[in-house]
């Protein structure tokens, strides 16, 4: 078993992070998002449909939920594989800084 040095720790944390908001937050997933949770076609103000899977949801949304099991995906993919990990988490953790950046100017 492996343990990251400090660069390939913030990579991994980064890309892990980046993950967690394209599968919860980010529009582009939108569509695929409402479909695994029940709300394909649902409008805002309307009843909420039967189909719709609340605690799937709320896994999908928690930080702490999914946030976790996608951290932990990263690190057996590192234990797996360590250069290839972190060659994958490289764009993931560059988005995430030109998100944080872009957050800070536009404020």
């Amino acid at each position: 078993m492996s343990i990251p040095n400090w660069f390939e720790f913030a990579l991994l944390s980064l890309a892990a992070y980046r993950v967690f908001r394209l599968l919860s937050e980010d529009t582009v997933l939108d569509r695929p998002r409402e479909y695994v949770v029940g709300l394909s076609g649902w409008q805002e103000g309307r009843p909420t449909p039967p189909g719709y899977r609340v605690k799937l949801a709320e896994f999908l949304l928690c930080p702490a939920c999914s946030g976790f099991w996608i951290s932990v995906a990263w690190w057996l993919s590192y234990q797996l594989w360590e250069f290839g990990t972190v060659v994958a988490a490289v764009p993931f953790a560059i988005s995430t800084v030109v998100i944080g950046v872009a957050s800070l100017l536009n404020e």
